[in-house]
């Protein structure tokens, strides 16, 4: 990999890390929150400055970063403590990171079906002899639905064959007004490595700015689907090694990425910053998913969670983290992902 492309990758890490981070610090100094660090990566320090009440750093591994508040740790009730804030305040300053990662998002996906247009659920061309073909499937149907899911974009059909595989699906289209549905069996096709059904798909190229928004939101729609189902494979032992990477693979996937151009890379951006939205929602103690549900907890029994509870409880959870991104950074290394 060209290192170029690689110092690309991190920097595009950089930014939607910031972008999540400075969420946090917004919120925060809304409420009236000390922040005392907003730092860039994690581990040891590079470089700092100090500004008139926040320390900004910028740390040695680029795989995450936070911000220290005052007061997050104890059960402080002085002034500009994170812990002095009633638990709507805190819940909206923890809340803040994903809900930014969710919006870069969307605007990403919608620049680029701006700018690109976008593939949609309707047919253009059958490949001869798919099985599409073979079923009867036409230019101009508008797939809707595939077994029980209801399907509003084209990825949605990409993942649902996906998931299937060489297993018989209910492919339900829209022909002149009327619903018909029709049953077929994807096929692996060896040269590209992946089952098709053989269609493709009809491009909206000129899009308004409501269409190119409405597919942005698909797109964020498409994604959350596709990781929750990524992470119930790997909970249940069925994931592949080639579908579990960490920052090795992040930063290899993005130099890839700008090396096939800008609009690959933007792309890739949207993909990552949707990630890690989710990732950090997840209901893991020390991750804003943790926070979130102990708030949402605070706020419906209306009761105070000791403080040194939560203590013990978001250690146990970083050390978890910690263990997890070590193991996940060495199989990086010695397995790497296979493109």
């Amino acid at each position: 990999m060209n290192i170029i492309y690689i110092l690309i990758g991190i920097l595009l890490l950089g930014v939607l890390v910031i972008l999540h981070e400075l969420a946090h610090f917004t919120l925060a100094k809304l409420n009236k929150v000390k922040v005392e660090e907003f730092a860039v990566g994690m581990g040891p320090l590079l470089t700092s400055i100090q500004g008139k009440e926040t320390l900004y750093s910028i740390r040695a591994l680029p795989i995450g970063g936070y911000v220290r508040m005052f007061g997050e740790d104890e059960q402080s009730k002085e002034e500009g403590s994170f812990s002095s804030k009633s638990p709507w305040r805190k819940l909206s300053i923890v809340a803040a990171g994903p809900i930014m990662n969710l919006l870069v998002a969307i605007v990403i996906f919608a620049f680029i079906g701006f700018v690109s247009g976008f593939a949609t659920t309707t047919i253009t061309e059958t490949m001869e002899n798919s099985p599409a073909a073979q079923v009867g499937l036409q230019s101009g149907d508008k797939i809707i639905k595939i077994n029980d899911s209801k399907i509003s974009s084209w990825d949605d059909i990409t993942t649902e064959i996906i998931l299937n595989k060489n297993e018989p699906l209910d492919l339900t289209v829209l022909r002149d007004g009327e619903e018909y549905t029709f049953e077929l069996t994807p096929m692996y096709v060896e040269k590209e490595d992946r089952y098709l059904i053989g269609i493709t798909p009809m491009y909206e190229e000129n899009p308004n700015l409501g269409e190119a928004l409405g597919q942005g939101l698909k797109q964020v729609n498409t994604i959350t689907k596709q990781t929750f189902v990524s992470l119930g494979r790997m909970f249940k032992g069925e994931a592949s090694k080639d579908e579990v990477g960490g920052p090795v693979t992040i930063i290899r996937v993005t130099s890839m990425a700008a090396k096939a151009g800008f609009l690959n890379l933007l792309y890739l951006g949207g993909f990552i910053s949707m990630s890690f939205a989710i990732f950090n929602i997840l209901p893991i103690p020390a991750l804003d998913g943790g926070w979130i549900v102990l708030f949402l907890i605070q706020i419906i029994t209306r009761k105070e969670i000791d403080q040194k509870y939560v203590t013990i409880i978001n250690k146990i959870g970083f050390t978890f983290l910690l263990f997890l991104m070590v193991a996940i950074t060495i199989k990086d290394i010695l397995f790497p992902v296979k493109f």
